[in-house]
């Protein structure tokens, strides 16, 4: 019987695409079954394309490598080429490239982010244990604070903060619980070696090299946690295994090709709106296992701060906007609609660029709108397929 191709493994890469190997290869010596993988690598004309495609031909995977031509060709191909500007060039929310492949072929039940600076850990089943946290139903560990933030490095000794944790959120007060988790949607797993720091924090750190002289191990995360209803926490797309229910409510953002030079927080601020959807839908994002080794290229402190600051105090108030919209929706669609009508009609003026939250609101209207002129596309496909029997 043949293995049902039900994931896509999405990889933004311009560096290490080699990362690859070690991910098909925890699949196979854990027994997890690497033919139900198809790997999406998002890249530039700049880098060697040819040699990403041979290497999933040695590997012995599916997939696909999409650089700038190729994802204007795909737009075309599929009827949407006047939603193109969704995905901001050279950026690396080029993931939300990913996420559209995966929702133009509805064999995909479950998405998988990976960043190329990352790699397995050997001891534990990569891919297995992503999919056994989406599939758990039982008891497990609930985290909040009085500042409405959970900080998934709550159980270190160290005092780290991770990229995109509000400024003003900080010294939170914490507190645990047990609850009874039956429907996760996104698998968040966490990182040893170089910890997930913005640049204020990396220098803060004493590091001008983007990476921080304190590092994580795997002591720094005990135990696996959601974080309670109506509570905060960043999402770090280097390690997340999501269902596809959740895919109208994770767009990345246009971060970086834009005329405020607000980037760097594509993942974050996706992840609020993820987990606002999930609250009001009475569903989880689990946070935990598997951990993945970051092990970030050095470059310049001062480069990455160049890059956050234009949207600092954005992401002081981007969960606050979100915070109470989209109560009555019944599914990730209308949550998400309902966030991107906050944002797109907001008056944010007493904030630096604020205007560019009116302008993801825009996009995100857009991103549904891509999503919804996909799915009837796959519909209209479908019905031509239907043999009607003769009498």
């Amino acid at each position: 019987m043949s293995t049902e191709q039900d994931t896509c493994v999405v990889v933004p890469t311009i560096r290490e695409h080699e990362c690859v190997r070690a991910y098909v290869e925890n699949a196979r010596e854990h027994g997890f079954d690497a033919d139900r993988l198809f790997f999406v690598l998002v890249t530039e004309e700049f880098c060697d394309v040819e040699a990403m495609r041979t290497m999933l031909d040695e590997e012995g995977v599916d997939g696909a490598v999409f650089d700038g031509s190729d994802r204007e060709a795909w737009f075309a191909a599929n009827d949407v080429a006047e939603f193109d500007h969704l995905i901001p060039a050279a950026s690396h929310a080029q993931t939300s490239f990913g996420l559209l492949y995966l929702w133009a072929h509805e064999r995909f039940e479950y998405g998988v982010f990976l960043d190329d600076d990352t790699l397995p850990h050997p001891d534990a089943d990569f891919f297995g244990t992503h999919m056994e946290n989406l599939a758990f139903e039982g008891r497990v560990k609930s985290v909040r604070s009085d500042e409405s933030w959970v900080n998934v490095l709550y159980q270190s000794d160290t005092d780290l903060y991770p990229r995109g944790y509000p400024y003003a959120a900080m010294d939170e007060t914490v507190e645990t619980d047990v609850e009874h988790v039956e429907s996760v949607v996104a698998s968040q797993g966490l990182w040893t070696n170089v910890p997930d720091l913005d640049a204020v924090r990396i220098l803060m750190d004493g590091d001008l090299q983007g990476q921080a002289e304190t590092r994580t191990t795997a002591d720094d995360f005990e135990r696996d946690f959601v974080a309670s209803e109506g509570q905060y926490l960043t999402v770090c797309s280097m390690n997340l295994a999501f269902r596809r229910e959740v895919v109208p409510a994770f767009y990345q953002l246009p971060m970086d090709d834009n005329e405020w030079d607000v980037g760097r927080f594509d993942d974050i601020w996706s992840g609020l709106f993820l987990k606002r959807a999930a609250d009001v839908l009475d569903k989880q994002v689990y946070n935990g296992g598997p951990l993945c080794e970051h092990n970030k290229a050095p470059r310049s402190t001062f480069d990455d701060l160049a890059n956050e600051v234009a949207g600092l105090e954005l992401n002081e108030h981007v969960w606050e906007v979100v915070d109470d919209v989209g109560e009555d929706a019944e599914s990730f669609e209308e949550a998400f609609a309902a966030m991107a009508d906050a944002l797109a009609e907001g008056d944010f003026e007493e904030w630096t660029n604020g205007a560019f939250l009116n302008h993801c609101g825009e996009y995100m209207r857009d991103w549904l709108d891509c999503l919804a002129t996909l799915s009837a596309r796959c519909d209209a496909a479908a019905e031509s397929t239907v043999v009607v029997a003769d009498d």
